[in-house]
């Protein structure tokens, strides 16, 4: 019996040096893909808690989708109607990476359940008409070359716009990342664009 209280007198000992140290077990942060994934103490972890994402992230998400669904149509003219082997590689490049990208983004907004699918067409910069678009369906060669790559480059320029703006309002993470990615990729290949026009 003496045996056994002694036992539980000890776990109570142990216990107590437990609670009494709160911040001695440190808290590993969430951090960026590559980042340092700094070490706080518990009382401080709570506020290294992502925030939600916010109207401006939503909305950026829910966009950019519809904007990369259009560049997808137009580089889907491109294996018939283009007449330049550098356009037609253009569009392979510019189709091979927003396809990914678009299922990266629908996936965000089921990991936060946001409802998409409310994107105003006319609200976002770079976009085609439909007159344009048809246009773009009817021409061949050269022309359509020249028109595939006036139209992909203000369509470029609008969703670097697109992706500043959200840098800047936004608060996700994943979503500035994705940003960036737009940002680096399309002014890249906006230049290419450029430099290639002139020689049609």
């Amino acid at each position: 019996m003496r045996s056994a209280v002694l036992v539980i007198v000890a776990a109570f000992a142990l216990l107590a040096g437990c609670t009494s140290e709160p911040d001695a077990v440190p808290v590993i942060a969430p951090d960026t893909p590559g980042g340092s994934a700094p070490t706080l103490a518990p009382s401080d972890a709570s506020r290294a808690v992502p925030p939600p994402p916010n109207e401006a992230d939503r909305t950026y998400v829910d966009m950019m989708i519809v904007h990369h669904e259009q560049a997808l149509a137009m580089t889907r003219f491109a294996p018939d109607r283009a007449e330049n082997a550098t356009v037609k590689g253009l569009a392979d490049r510019i189709r091979y990476s927003q396809e990914p990208e678009i299922g990266a983004m629908k996936q965000w907004q089921r990991t936060f359940n946001v409802v998409g699918g409310h994107a105003d067409h006319g609200s976002m910069p770079g976009m085609a008409t439909q007159d344009q678009l048809n246009a773009l369906g009817a021409a061949r060669g050269k022309d359509f070359d020249r028109m595939f790559l006036e139209l992909m480059i203000k369509h470029h320029e609008g969703a670097i716009k697109m992706a500043t703006d959200v840098r800047g309002a936004g608060v996700n993470v994943q979503v500035e990342e994705m940003a960036d990615d737009v940002v680096a990729t399309q002014s890249d290949e906006i230049n290419r664009m450029k430099a290639l026009l002139p020689t049609l």
